[in-house]
C-alpha cells in the first residue's frame, strides 16, 4: 500500500491493532508454532521461524509465551495443530484482497471469512483469482526523519533490490522475500535498525480510492482482523489519511 502518507498510514493501522491487542497476541504465538513446526526451533537456521520471534517482541509478547509456542511447534509441549489456508476475493469498490489464515478448524474459518466479505458487499474467489496481482517481498520502514542518502547507501550495500522515497519522506527499503532477514540483520548491525518491517504481499498496480469506498474498505480489514484465525490482510487499495477517522 505504498501511499502518500505512508508514514500516517502505517500508524493509523498500527493503532487499530493496538485496540485488538489481545487478538493480535494470540495470530503472534499461533505463526510462531508454524514456523517452528516447519522448521524447526533453532533462530539461526529457520529464518521463518526468527521473522515471527521478532515480530512478537516487537509487539510486546511475553517472551513465556513466545518460548512456550516455539516449544509447542517443535513438539516439546501439546498444543493445537494449525494449518494455513489462503483466502482470495473482492471487496467494495472492487479492490482485490489476500487473507492469509491459521486455523485449526477450516470450516469455522472459511464461514467467518465468507461472512465478512458477504458483509460489505464483496465475495470470495477461487485460488489463483487475485493473487497474481500481488508479489512477496521484504519491506523495512524508516520514519520521515532519516536522512535518505545515508539509508539508500547502506540498503544497497546490505543487498535490498530497492528504495523508495514516499510522499511524506518516509523511506521504504524492498527486498527480495527469501533476502529479508539477511538485509534487516544488515541494516541494523549497521545502525539503522528499521522502525517497521515485515514480510508482506504488495500489488503491482494500486487503486486510489475515495474517502467513502475506503471507510468501506477499511470496516471489512477490521471484520477480517477481528478473526482469531486471520493473520494477515492484504489489499490493493489506496487509503486517504482522511478514511482512518
Amino acid at each position: 500500500m505504498a501511499g502518500h502518507s505512508k508514514w500516517a498510514n502505517i500508524q493509523h493501522r498500527k493503532k487499530a491493532q493496538d485496540a485488538k491487542r489481545g487478538k493480535l497476541f494470540t495470530r503472534l504465538i499461533r505463526e510462531i508454532v508454524v514456523a517452528a513446526k516447519a522448521g524447526g526451533s533453532d533462530l539461526d537456521s529457520n529464518p521463518s521461524l526468527r521473522t515471527a520471534v521478532d515480530k512478537a517482541k516487537s509487539q510486546s509478547v511475553p517472551k513465556d509465551a513466545i518460548d512456550r509456542a516455539v516449544k509447542r511447534g517443535a513438539g516439546e509441549l501439546d498444543g493445537s495443530d494449525y494449518e494455513e489456508i489462503r483466502y482470495e476475493g473482492y471487496g467494495p469498490a472492487g479492490i482485490a484482497f489476500i487473507v492469509d489464515c491459521l486455523s485449526d478448524n477450516r470450516n469455522r474459518t472459511v464461514a467467518e471469512v465468507r461472512h465478512a466479505f458477504s458483509k460489505s458487499g464483496g465475495n470470495l474467489g477461487q485460488s489463483g483469482s487475485v493473487a497474481y496481482m500481488f508479489n512477496s517481498l521484504g519491506v523495512l520502514l524508516y520514519s520521515p526523519d532519516h536522512d535518505e542518502d545515508t539509508i539508500m547507501e547502506a540498503a544497497l550495500e546490505a543487498g535490498a533490490e530497492d528504495v523508495i522515497v514516499d510522499e511524506d519522506g518516509s523511506i521504504e527499503v524492498i527486498t527480495a522475500a527469501e533476502e529479508y532477514v539477511a538485509v534487516k540483520q544488515a541494516m541494523t548491525d549497521a545502525g539503522f535498525e528499521p522502525d517497521e518491517s515485515d514480510l508482506t504481499m504488495r500489488a503491482s498496480i494500486n487503486t486510489e480510492l475515495e474517502v467513502e469506498d475506503a471507510e468501506k474498505v477499511l470496516r471489512l480489514v477490521d471484520m477480517l482482523e477481528g478473526s482469531d484465525d486471520v493473520q494477515e490482510v492484504y489489499y490493493n487499495a489506496e487509503i486517504p489519511e482522511e478514511a482512518y477517522a
